[in-house]
């Protein structure tokens, strides 16, 4: 029997279409903050380890669900060149934290109340056998 051991719980959220389509999760959070970081769409697919044009399409793709634009760019050389996100961008990279943080902290009470005894093990579900 394992005495002592923590447990705890992993949840990953992501919102689907109707039709089970992937609409926006962690992935595609990542990108835009990666954008958001950078100024740039093929620095942010690198560092997700993406391909220039798959990013691009997760964003095309994120752009027609919310029927709005979340990156403009703008090419040169100048100072305000490169890629930025829209305030739509932002505001979904903070609904979805609050939602994932929200869901997160509900399943870590829940397993708390269901799984877990007083000193944060796992309690015994299955009865000892005497045989």
């Amino acid at each position: 029997k394992r005495k002592g051991w923590k447990m705890d719980i992993k949840v990953k959220v992501w919102i689907e279409d109707d039709h089970k389509n992937l609409v926006f999760g962690s992935g595609k959070k990542e990108i835009l903050k990666y954008i958001d970081e950078t100024g740039s769409i093929s620095k942010a697919a690198s560092k997700v380890g993406m391909s220039y044009k798959k990013t691009w399409t997760h964003i095309q793709i994120l752009e027609n669900y919310v029927e709005d634009k979340l990156v403009v760019t703008k090419k040169g050389r100048g100072e305000d060149s490169g890629t930025r996100l829209t305030p739509k961008a932002k505001e979904l990279i903070e609904l979805y934290n609050l939602l994932n943080e929200d869901i997160k902290r509900y399943s870590q009470e829940r397993f708390k109340e269901l799984f877990l005894n007083k000193k944060d093990e796992l309690i015994n579900l299955k009865e000892d056998d005497a045989s």
